[in-house]
């Protein structure tokens, strides 16, 4: 049906062959293979980081803010413009989500200046999130939180191996959570990794991953514990071997990948300079490495997008938008987004383009042209 789709992935035949290995083994459970995956993902963030692989970015995000004690009539600052995921967990531990609003048009993060704007006396903690793999200003973040005395959760699902002024997106914070989910630049189907640099937090993060016990089952088949006790209440949310075994794989080709798409989206940016009727965000910026998750434009107002998206879809083009603002959905009709005017407006005519390491410069043009040609009908 698509002649380029949104997203394809990144595997070949070590894929098959990490995952033929793990049945092979017999282990299908949190084993080596985590173990493994933890400390190389570790060794890339950098010295003094404890990953803890789970079952998705929502667990670690979840696991985060119970780390965290965040309760009933705590507020937890979130982007206005982000996927529903943030605002979920928020609401599921009790906590009142208050939106802050992006940068600006062409900075679509939030940034201290926007999350001053909504602190309280009950704010509690900030979720960040680096959208479409470029980095949040992290300075200026982490300076006005302390200032505050508030938490910060880094929601890293889109920046795996993007960097901050040379330092790890995920590590500034109090937790930095990621996302494997297939369509992401390490993708393992469903999985996901919580970080953080306190030993504390570390096993607050580890107990709640797995019911609270004390010991795995890993350790009761290697004959390290013949019981176990459970130290605090918990959840399951383990990653398995198979997915772990991706995982590693999938680390290993990420720097090249990476590096793959800012190459195609050099190649979008300089196709569609001066094209009237769109603007492309997060141009020369200071002091980051992103790592181009996704290709976002910003439509203008005059331009319907869901009849753009419909002739692209004629020509073969997938299309996606990121993210419907929250107040569209049922669950979250009450939300307010007053005061965050830019991230609403953004909302409404964002569109984001397919983008993966295997895409070929000739599908961008192909891409492009769909655009140009739809964009004069």
């Amino acid at each position: 049906m698509w002649k380029v789709q949104l997203f394809k992935l990144n595997f070949d035949e070590q894929e098959s062959q990490a995952v033929k290995d793990v049945v092979d083994s017999g282990w299908l459970t949190m084993g080596e293979k985590t173990i493994g995956f933890e400390e190389a993902f570790s060794a890339m963030l950098g010295e003094g980081s404890n990953s803890i692989a789970v079952s998705n970015c929502t667990a670690a995000l979840h696991m985060a803010l119970l780390a965290l004690e965040l309760k009933a009539g705590d507020e937890v600052i979130i982007p206005a413009l982000t996927f529903v995921a943030d605002i979920n967990v928020v609401r599921l531990v009790g906590a009142t989500p208050v939106l802050a609003d992006c940068e600006s048009y062409n900075d679509w993060n939030v940034s201290a200046k926007t999350i001053k704007a909504q602190i309280t006396a009950k704010t509690k903690a900030v979720i960040v999130v680096h959208f479409a793999g470029f980095p949040c200003d992290m300075d200026e973040i982490i300076s006005l939180c302390k200032a505050h005395n508030i938490y910060v959760i880094e929601d890293v699902a889109h920046a795996p191996g993007a960097k901050y002024k040379g330092q790890s997106c995920g590590t500034f914070g109090d937790f930095g959570c990621f996302s494997f989910f297939t369509n992401k630049n390490l993708s393992v189907g469903e999985g996901g990794m919580i970080v953080t640099k306190n030993s504390e937090l570390a096993q607050k993060a580890k107990y709640l991953r797995s019911h609270g016990m004390t010991a795995l089952t890993l350790d009761r088949h290697k004959g390290r514990a013949i019981t176990y006790d459970v130290a605090q209440s918990g959840l399951n949310y383990r990653i398995d071997e198979m997915r772990a075994a991706l995982g590693l794989v999938q680390l290993e080709k990420l720097s090249k990948a990476n590096a793959q798409r800012k190459v195609l989206v050099e190649r979008y940016v300089a196709s569609l300079k001066g094209v009237p009727g769109i603007s492309i965000p997060f141009l020369d910026l200071d002091n980051i490495e992103s790592v181009y998750h996704i290709f976002p434009i910003l439509l203008d107002k005059a331009i319907d997008r869901v009849n753009l998206i419909g002739k692209l879809k004629e020509d073969g083009i997938q299309s996606s938008i990121h993210y419907p603002a929250f107040n569209t959905f049922t669950a979250f009709k009450d939300i307010g987004l007053n005061d965050c005017p830019v991230a609403e407006d953004i909302a409404s005519r964002e569109l984001t383009f397919p983008l993966y390491p295997t895409m070929t410069l000739a599908e961008v043009d192909l891409v492009v042209s769909s655009l140009k040609n739809a964009l004069t009908q």
